[in-house]
């Protein structure tokens, strides 16, 4: 029966379309579809524009609130046992900020493609879920961040040798979207909460300065004022470390803007104190920056 009424529409449509054309006449027949056609073609532009229009506009406005609560799934029951059994900034959140953080560690591994690099064969549902943890940990107080521009993660089994550095790297970040990191560095720095030291949290670091530059949905979350103030401290701070006065960051921090950025946050999250007790301002501004205290993790600033 479905099949008659729809051979009954075409014919239909044919006596239809032949009674046009004599009327008509080709020419014109033409004539009048092209300009249906056309007429169609600037509606939809119209239209397309304007849906694009209304996107961004509402992603500058409210970009953080689409990002904090737009939060569907729920974190695999399997990953959750990884996180439980093995990630200690998520045992110091209450039973509220869990759960938030777990639905923010499902969101930003969906986010994320994970790639098997050097001679790692697999990257499991570990590496997946605390390279995850890892980022959420230092954007948890920016719940509109997630690294949009970084969109590829590659696990190297160890320390690796890179192409475009010319040296052997624990991780490094590339402006053109690609974190990479060394497994056996990163447990390392997980293995150890308490020395200063931690590979992911320094490749996050360095991701999350950049994606505050890159004009996008997740773009100038800092505020100008304290990223300024920050500035001056780094300048400060590196140059006792090149005078050789004793400070709490290691040399390294030294070498350049971004990658004392990525030391004193190894240092904020793991010796919170002893960087209050060095530098009350420098901390102060730290937590202003990324909205949260590690001294109390489950206050928001």
């Amino acid at each position: 029966m479905p099949t008659l009424i729809i051979y009954s529409l075409v014919f239909l449509g044919q006596l239809i379309l032949a009674d046009y054309l004599r009327t008509m006449g080709i020419v014109a027949f033409v004539i009048v579809v092209g300009l249906v056609l056309a007429l169609l073609y600037i509606i939809s532009g119209f239209l397309y524009s304007t849906y694009l229009s209304t996107k961004i506009v509402l992603n500058y406005l409210f970009r953080h609130h689409i990002n904090r609560y737009l939060i569907i799934r729920n974190l695999k029951p399997d990953y959750k046992q990884i996180l439980d059994g093995t990630f200690y900034y998520y045992h110091t959140l209450n039973s509220k900020n869990k759960r938030l953080f777990e639905k923010r560690v499902q969101k930003f591994m969906d986010s994320k493609t994970f790639i098997a690099a050097g001679e790692l064969k697999e990257v499991t549902p570990q590496m997946k879920t605390l390279i995850s943890a890892s980022a959420v940990q230092l954007t948890f107080g920016l719940p509109g961040v997630y690294f949009k521009h970084f969109e590829d993660i590659h696990v190297h089994p160890d320390y690796y040798y890179s192409e475009g550095m010319k040296q052997f790297n624990a991780g490094e970040v590339h402006k053109s979207g690609l974190i990479m990191l060394s497994w056996r560095d990163f447990v390392e720095g997980y293995v150890h909460t308490d020395n200063g030291r931690n590979v992911g949290l320094h490749e996050m670091a360095h991701a999350l300065r950049l994606e505050n530059m890159i004009k996008n949905e997740e773009y100038g979350y800092f505020d100008w004022d304290d990223i300024q103030l920050f500035n001056d401290y780094t300048v400060e701070e590196s140059n006792k470390i090149i005078a050789g006065t004793e400070t709490i960051f290691r040399p390294y921090a030294a070498v350049h803007y971004q990658e004392f950025f990525a030391v004193l946050i190894e240092v904020f999250f793991e010796q919170p104190k002893l960087l209050l007790d060095y530098h009350p301002d420098l901390f102060a501004v730290t937590t202003r920056l990324l909205r949260q205290n590690p001294i109390d993790p489950n206050v928001r600033i």
